[in-house]
């Protein structure tokens, strides 16, 4: 299992400010929302006025003495404008809402981009790629397809509890009192499931990424699964975590669930006293017309019911709701690094002397990596960096690039602390060939432009001459303009081609290269070999290189083991010595005479 993956943190952590922070994005959109909240008022309103002008039309009818047809007509009319009106206005609001929430949404996606830019490398070692894109998508989705359904739902409800009972009033105290009886029976409920069940909704929304990023992790690596019959294993890790998924989703939906139907059972008792008491007071009085307020209040109490029941659906949304928007801020308010926007200093000339001055490292505090690493890479060298897995090669160039920040000693470029010039300033200085390739959809053109957006139509292909990819480019379909994609029939070799050519057109005054050649063939490698020379030709160089053979010709060779460095010269000096070098170099060969 990833170990970046943490399946068991499923603690509640701040109910009250994630809903205080959700709040406050929801306020930024204050009159749109005040705008809404006046047309939900104003519909509900209409709403509750609705029966007493129905309980006028129908005590008008009951009269012994006769009726009117035009008071029976005007009645019918004001009653029937009521609930248009009633109707367009709810409807306006909601446009309103479904515009400001889609508008929050937009503004957590676009925070959460602009945030991934500016968290450190240590954040994405820890956390699977798959639950940031949970929290990008389906927890800003939850947000934004709930808030516009519950901030109406909640006004609605909370006009139509205060509004019933003062109309109710107006015409009979004596079943009002019986109806307001509901009230604090159904808040009770809900307050003690709402307070009860939202642990589940954390732990529903902890899993929901978790799953996401298992299933990004395991279709990625599809071919690897297959490669290793590991099917099996994949799906038993997949079904535990979708069994808890199914486990926690269950307890959030079953308790939510609950609420409707016992709220539902203390209004339906309710509605059965407002008949028996109301029958009782028509009959004591010898009022038929009080068959009218009887029928009123019965609607009155099915009208009542409705919010109360709403506010346990309510409930469970608003958990729901702000469980995701808890895992949106909690990620939003991860530490980021230090901004350096007031840092620029830069080099006028750079000659490309790199320094490492006492170096220390430790990717956590308990475990260091890199212990007091000293060492000059003279301009214009090509330094290579060799060693077993997990000696400190690949930390050094994230040193070097300040992906990581160092936790003793220093890092000069000619002259100059790395510390002391701004992150992208330092890293605009390196090109950079990775072992793992990368290339996004869209042209080639765009791809070898991704480190230079004004290179040239010419640089770009005299760049791909030296990497020696123009000639393949050419026998594609559109040649340079083909868009690269997944779909995109191309091996890793010469992706990997690409990725070198792209380093070429950015031009920048130093290179790393890590394990630049390793997905290539041996013909392919001599070609990029050449490439590489030219391209190195006169800059500053760091090599990562398991293949030995590839880094002969390099000025100095650092050899690494456990973070320390244990030996350094050039490939003759080394195989002379007869150390680590030479036995990571025959390791590689069936006989010494190659040497």
């Amino acid at each position: 299992m990833n170990n970046k993956q943490n399946y068991h943190k499923n603690k509640a952590k701040d109910f009250k400010g994630s809903l205080k922070m959700l709040l406050k994005r929801l306020w930024t959109y204050k009159y749109s929302v005040i705008i809404s909240i006046f047309f939900a008022s104003a519909a509900a309103i209409l709403n509750v006025l609705g029966p007493k002008f129905l309980n006028k039309l129908m005590t008008l009818l009951f009269n012994q003495n006769g009726y009117q047809l035009e008071d029976v007509t005007k009645y019918g009319i004001i009653i029937l404008s009521m609930y248009l009106i009633a109707a367009l206005l709810g409807y306006l609001q909601g446009f309103i809402m479904s515009r400001v929430s889609v508008g929050i949404s937009k503004k957590l996606r676009t925070e959460i981009s602009l945030k991934i830019n500016k968290l450190p490398l240590q954040y994405f070692d820890k956390n699977t790629y798959g639950d940031v894109l949970s929290r990008v998508t389906n927890d800003v989705d939850t947000v934004g397809n709930t808030l516009e359904r519950t901030l109406s739902s909640i006004v609605t409800s909370t006009v139509t509890i205060i509004g019933i009972p003062i109309v109710m009033f107006t015409i009979s105290w004596q079943l009002t009192l019986i109806s307001l009886l509901q009230i604090p029976l159904a808040f009770i409920i809900v307050f003690l499931v709402v307070k009860f069940n939202q642990k589940y909704f954390i732990k529903q929304q902890k899993y929901l990424g978790s799953i996401n990023g298992y299933v990004e992790e395991q279709f990625s690596a599809h071919n690897v699964i297959k490669a290793f019959n590991g099917e099996e294993k994949s799906q038993l890790e997949f079904n535990r975590i979708n069994t808890t998924l199914k486990s926690s989703s269950k307890n959030a939906q079953f308790f939510s669930g609950l609420m409707h139907p016992i709220v539902n059972f203390t209004s339906n008792i309710i509605y059965a006293l407002i008949c028996l008491v109301g029958a009782s007071i028509a009959i004591s009085t010898n009022n038929m017309a009080f068959l009218a307020t009887i029928i009123t209040f019965m609607t009155y109490s099915k009208l009542f019911n409705q919010p109360i029941s709403q506010i346990g659906s309510i409930s469970g949304t608003l958990q729901s709701t702000v469980a995701a928007a808890e895992r949106v801020f909690e990620f939003l308010n991860e530490q980021e690094q230090p901004d350096e926007s007031d840092k620029n200093l830069i080099i006028q000339d750079v000659k490309g002397k790199v320094e490492f001055k006492h170096v220390n490292f430790g990717y956590t505090k308990d475990k260091q990596i890199i212990y007091d690493f000293n060492f000059t890479a003279n301009p214009g060298e090509k330094i290579a960096i060799v060693g077993p897995t997990g000696a400190g090669k690949t930390t050094i160039v994230n040193l070097l690039m300040r992906f990581y920040e160092i936790d003793g000693g220093e890092i000069l470029i000619d002259g100059i602390s790395t510390r002391d010039m701004n992150r992208s300033y330092v890293r605009s200085l390196f090109g950079m060939v990775l072992q793992d390739t990368w290339l996004f959809e869209g042209t080639i053109k765009e791809n070898l432009r991704f480190g230079r957006p004004n290179a040239t139509d010419e640089e770009i292909i005299n760049a791909c001459k030296m990497a020696n990819v123009d000639h393949f480019i050419r026998t594609e379909p559109k040649g340079y303009d083909m868009i690269l994609s997944e779909e995109t029939n191309i091996s890793a070799g010469q992706k990997q081609l690409l990725t070198i050519a792209r380093a070429m057109v950015q031009n920048a005054p130093m290179l790393i290269l890590d394990e630049a050649t390793s997905s290539v063939d041996t013909r392919t490698e001599i070609l990029i070999q050449i490439a590489m020379d030219r391209l190195t030709q006169g800059r500053t160089s760091f090599v990562i290189a398991h293949r030995l053979s590839t880094i002969k010709n390099a000025n100095k060779i650092i050899v690494m083991k456990n973070g320390n460095i244990v030996e350094i010269g050039t490939h003759d000096e080394l195989i002379k010595k007869n150390g680590a070098y030479k036995e990571l170099y025959i390791s590689q060969f069936e006989n010494s005479e190659d040497l």
